[in-house]
């Protein structure tokens, strides 16, 4: 499978828009996040050479504005896509699509969305002492399980783990945003060494996962840390 990443804080080059959120698309077809506005997104999309009406999905990992921002003008352009979204986001995101047509599809459990890619359906957590619901992507090659987070609110150790729980299958790839920023730094070493343990073979930590995070896993994972960037494809 190919992952273009569409949006994200790093870029290859200065053609592409960077800032604060992500969007990765798999395949070409199912799109995950849409990042902090729609003019990066669809400037991203135009360089990269994406046909819009070729993504069949999108799915929205949490309701905050730096992953949602570019959704609003992406169900204009494309408004028969499916849209996968938590039971519990805000009524406030539900009352903004009222205005489209899209399928919408509340993820409540694991759940598969076409062949070899999966949402892990609401995971609880919270933010800044509030509750939020967030979901991740799945993917299922012959090289592993590719797992990607919004901002993994819920513990980027609890979505492995869940996912784990429901493919039993080796961890080729975890990307996306981790949230460790606020994190101290045996905090982060801990979780590092908890990816050892779950024998994970590649890291992408991008977004908010924050430098002296990306620094400590660099230099653990060495060549398997994957630096994030818009314009970059993976392929998994």
């Amino acid at each position: 499978m190919e992952i273009k990443i569409l949006f994200d804080s790093k870029r290859l080059n200065r053609k592409y828009s960077m800032g604060w959120g992500i969007s990765y698309l798999i395949n070409d077809q199912v799109l995950f996040d849409t990042g902090e506005r729609s003019s990066y997104l669809f400037g991203n999309m135009k360089q990269m050479g994406i046909n819009i009406s070729d993504i069949k999905a999108a799915v929205i990992s949490h309701d905050h504005w730096d992953h949602t921002n570019g959704l609003w003008d992406l169900l204009k352009r494309n408004p028969d896509l499916d849209l996968y979204m938590c039971p519990d986001f805000s009524q406030q995101f539900r009352n903004k699509l009222e205005k489209y047509d899209c399928t919408i599809i509340e993820a409540k459990s694991f759940m598969s969305i076409t062949d070899g890619i999966y949402t892990t359906g609401q995971i609880e957590g919270m933010y800044h002492s509030d509750y939020i619901a967030e979901q991740a992507l799945v993917l299922e090659t012959d090289k592993g399980l590719t797992i990607m987070t919004g901002c993994a609110h819920p513990g980027i150790i609890k979505i492995v783990e869940y996912v784990t729980a429901n493919i039993k299958k080796n961890i080729y790839l975890i990307m996306g945003g981790f949230h460790l920023l606020k994190k101290s730094v045996s905090e982060i070493k801990n979780i590092n060494d908890t990816f050892h343990q779950l024998s994970i073979e590649h890291i992408g930590p991008s977004h908010c996962t924050g430098e002296e995070a990306f620094a400590i896993f660099q230099e653990s994972f060495k060549a398997n840390c994957i630096d994030i960037k818009v314009g970059k494809t993976i392929e998994v």
